[in-house]
């Protein structure tokens, strides 16, 4: 389908530092992207320390490095298993993610997972009021569309240096800023794993778009099966999907 000259300046965003395997990931980010049909381009973002032989590998790919004025951003250990280009129509002005999970030991230092509160299942359990006001709405920053803004870029970093460490890095940082504007949306366009074992309830994989290879050891390109939840047939249908994505050359340029 052509695209009119606005929708051409959308893309799909991801990011690599270093010389390690994680360029596997990347490599099967770009693959699936071509495989659901997307009509967007990946762009990758790069540090210095990215080996020039792994940008070729990208740049074979099809992964690019320019401006645009809508992106998904995606992180290297995600794979998209169907189309989600729709979520380019979403409306302006919003950062949309999908809901994080506070249910794996990850979270222990938080009072979320002290007293077992998820937003994923939030009838369970009340925000006790002792503990405070309850928080907002916190995201899990593997996926979300936004609308890249060198204004924006230069109040984040002034933020940034002002803003105490947190655990969660990155992650808790996008949280902090983008409250205000931040949109839920389904989990389907952001399976974290651990929903396969901690909220299956709320998960059809039949549904699910975008699957997220962040639990602990499930690395596709690292998995080995023998950590714990790795047994999960669930859990090893997702991984092979991954490989035969990865592994088809039809996906190839």
């Amino acid at each position: 389908m052509e695209k009119d000259s606005n929708s051409k300046k959308m893309a799909y965003v991801t990011f690599l530092a270093g010389d390690g395997d994680y360029i596997k990931g990347v490599v099967g980010l770009a693959k699936g992207l071509r495989k659901v049909n997307s009509g967007y381009p990946l762009v990758v973002a790069v540090l210095p320390d990215v080996h020039a032989d792994h940008r070729r590998i990208l740049e074979s790919q099809g992964c690019i490095f320019v401006e645009f004025r809508k992106m998904i951003y995606l992180d290297g250990d995600i794979q998209v298993f169907d189309n989600i280009d729709h979520l380019f129509d979403l409306p302006d002005g919003h950062f949309y993610a999908v809901m994080d999970c506070f249910c794996e030991k990850t979270w222990s230092h938080t009072p979320q997972y002290m007293i077992r509160y998820c937003q994923q299942s939030p009838e369970k359990v009340r925000w006790p009021t002792e503990i405070g006001s309850k928080p907002s709405l916190f995201f899990n920053a593997g996926m979300f569309v936004f609308e890249p803004s060198t204004s924006t870029y230069h109040d984040l970093i002034n933020t940034l240096m002002v803003t105490p460490p947190t655990p969660f890095a990155e992650q808790d940082f996008l949280n902090i800023y983008f409250k205000d504007i931040y949109k839920p949306i389904p989990l389907v366009y952001n399976l974290v794993l651990a929903m396969l074992w901690r909220h299956p309830e709320n998960v059809d994989l039949e549904q699910v778009k975008v699957v997220h290879y962040c639990a602990a050891r499930s690395k596709p390109w690292r998995f080995t099966g023998e950590e714990d939840n790795m047994q999960r047939e669930d859990v090893n249908m997702l991984v092979r999907k991954w490989w035969d994505i990865y592994n088809d050359l039809k996906c190839c340029m």
